[in-house]
């Protein structure tokens, strides 16, 4: 259960950019608001010289490097600190690129965050390189902290908005939604996109005189019924279920543009056998107008 099993440290990459500290900032609020401490790594990268005489130069690069990777983590200290002055707040410098750093991290973190873009250590290669690797392999929930627009910080107002569409991932990203909905006070909108084709599987009609307000019917009595267990689990919740007749990404989309967080499983339903990210998670890491949660199923973690 994501209010039980996961209790240790929530976890941010950080890499001098004004992105990661948009991520540090978001999280902080969040480590406040459960109450638990908040971890701040950076991934130190560098690549010592071994030609002959390189040693003195490669000594005071690597100075420098070291010297400039404990100010942007005392930097995102004084950020966090500014967020809640109890945060109980470690930092942590690691010789190691992103990506491994991270994964292992993310073993017992509760989650791990990530800044948008950066200066090259965290997010630099686009949200792509490091977020997606995450997404796809972390074994802990993934949030990139995105805004409106570029380099904007993240909304704080808004509902949560979960993605549904029935898949094992999908049930996980519920769970979340629901946790984070009530941490935070505000509703939840559950969206469930289906498409033609998706409508003419669920119904064995494949292409043939389909009735889409049946089909309608049967997909919002799909959603009711995903959501109805956790809703009795989660009573201080309200929730408003969207059903549209389209691509998922665009239905999350559109009402991530009034949201504080999206929240959504690795892969749907949808996705080929074997891929661990699917094309409706990685185009709200790239696009959404608000933060993404990726969320992947326990026992693939």
């Amino acid at each position: 259960m994501v209010g039980s099993a996961r209790t240790s440290a929530i976890v941010v990459g950080v890499d001098g950019s004004m992105s990661a500290l948009h991520a540090v900032q978001w999280a902080a609020a969040d480590a406040a608001r459960r109450h638990l401490p908040l971890r701040l790594v950076h991934g130190l990268m560098f690549i010592h010289a071994t030609y002959p005489g390189a040693s003195t130069a490669s000594q005071g690069l690597y100075d420098g490097t070291l010297a400039q990777g404990r100010e942007w983590l005392r930097q995102a200290r004084e950020a966090a600190l500014a967020v809640s002055a109890s945060l109980d707040v470690d930092t942590d410098m690691v010789e190691s690129p992103p990506v491994p750093l991270l994964l292992e991290q993310s073993t017992t973190a509760r989650t791990v965050v990530l800044g948008s873009r950066g200066l090259g250590g965290f997010t630099g290669l686009l949200v792509g390189s490091t977020a997606v690797a995450l997404a796809a392999h972390g074994h802990c929930p993934v949030t990139v902290v995105r805004g409106r627009t570029l380099d904007q910080p993240p909304p704080t107002d808004g509902p949560v908005v979960v993605g549904v569409d029935g898949s094992p991932a999908s049930e996980a990203a519920i769970e979340l939604g629901f946790d984070e909905s009530s941490f935070r006070r505000v509703d939840l909108v559950a969206v469930h996109a289906w498409s033609d084709i998706t409508a003419a599987k669920a119904l064995d009609m494949p292409g043939v005189n389909i009735i889409w307000n049946e089909v309608r019917m049967h997909e919002e009595r799909l959603l009711a019924e995903r959501l109805a267990g956790w809703q009795e689990k989660y009573p201080d919740v309200r929730v408003r279920r969207i059903v549209v007749r389209d691509r998922p990404v665009r239905g999350l989309l559109a009402q991530g543009e009034h949201a504080q967080l999206i929240v959504v499983g690795s892969r749907g339903r949808g996705g080929f056998a074997g891929m661990l990210l699917g094309s409706t998670s990685q185009a709200l890491l790239h696009h959404a107008p608000c933060p993404v949660t990726v969320t992947r199923p326990e026992r693939a973690r």
